[in-house]
């Protein structure tokens, strides 16, 4: 990707007024601002609406820049070295003298970190003193962002600067796996657990307590159209938008196609993009068929699950 230096030298301007953000990522777009400063954070609850107890993840441009807050160990190395940077939080624990703002964390003493792979965010990163935190650039609970005009759409002219990186190439957030202790996964996501437990060398629990807050996702309503869903559909309703992975011969407009490959990662990518779609065109509830529960499938359908809860 070619970089307008203009444009990230803008983003870096308003982040080191202690702005927040929105910021391109391989995964969905965030809402970014320094994580080392209190007033810095707590714009990104205020503006997201978010729980202040619903911890925050923090973006490094690699493992060097992430040793003064965080405690490394073995199984980090070996993922790290394997899938980052890319669509994997790791949860660590956090030294006792690092800067990290205790609004991150919820005062715990453990920390989400993320190596974004998007090209344009990594640049900025790179460019700064300090980590980003930066979850997902939309309202809590409703659907994440993956253009500037979805990002736009949530917060109009209440935050300063969207660096625009096109279309996020995954479309769901990313993998969440607990490091402290046995690893366990907290939240499916962009990346299948299937290579995690391969590169770890053993089988994976997840365990996923919305009352215990912490990562982001865990909430039992999440990633919201604002309207109610159901799942596993074969026939919709008259009056429903109905999702479908497969294709048809059918030309009916309440129809949104998630992939017209019937490919489980171009589903991922597409999904937020429908939700908001079907919302937009002002539907008021939704259908979505059976989606295989492999690879990606079991993050898509930990999203809509969570989103059937409206």
């Amino acid at each position: 990707m070619k970089f307008n230096q203009s444009n990230i030298k803008k983003a870096k301007k308003y982040l080191n007024k202690n702005y927040c953000i929105g910021v391109p990522t391989e995964t969905v777009y965030g809402l970014a601002a320094n994580a080392y400063v209190d007033s810095a954070v707590k714009k990104i609850f205020n503006l997201k609406m978010r729980p202040k107890n619903n911890p925050l993840i923090v973006h490094y441009h690699d493992i060097d820049s992430l040793k003064k807050d965080c405690l490394i160990n073995d199984n980090f190395i070996k993922l790290y070295n394997k899938f980052s940077p890319g669509p994997i939080t790791y949860v660590l624990k956090l030294k006792n003298n690092s800067k990290i703002s205790k609004y991150v964390t919820n005062n715990q003493k453990s920390l989400a970190v993320r190596f974004p792979k998007h090209a344009l965010f990594k640049n900025l990163i790179k460019q700064l003193n300090y980590p980003l935190a930066a979850p997902s650039a939309n309202i809590a609970t409703k659907v994440s962002a993956v253009k500037v005009g979805d990002v736009k759409e949530e917060f109009g002219n209440k935050i300063k600067y969207i660096l625009d990186g096109g279309t996020c190439a995954i479309g769901i957030e990313s993998t969440i796996i607990n490091l402290i202790g046995k690893p366990t996964i907290l939240r499916l996501g962009g990346l299948d657990i299937s290579k995690i437990q391969k590169t770890l060398g053993f089988k994976l629990d997840t365990v996923i307590n919305p009352n215990k807050k912490i990562v982001p996702g865990q909430s039992r309503l999440h990633y919201s159209p604002g309207i109610p869903l159901r799942m596993n559909v074969s026939k919709p309703k008259n009056h429903e938008a109905f999702l479908i992975i497969k294709k048809r011969k059918t030309k009916l407009k309440n129809y949104f196609y998630l992939t017209n490959k019937n490919s489980l990662d171009e589903a991922a990518k597409n999904l937020y993009s429908c939700l908001r779609k079907v919302k937009n065109k002002g539907y008021k509830s939704i259908a979505v068929e059976k989606i295989s529960n492999r690879g990606l499938g079991k993050a898509i359908n930990d999203r809509l699950q969570k989103a059937s809860r409206y």
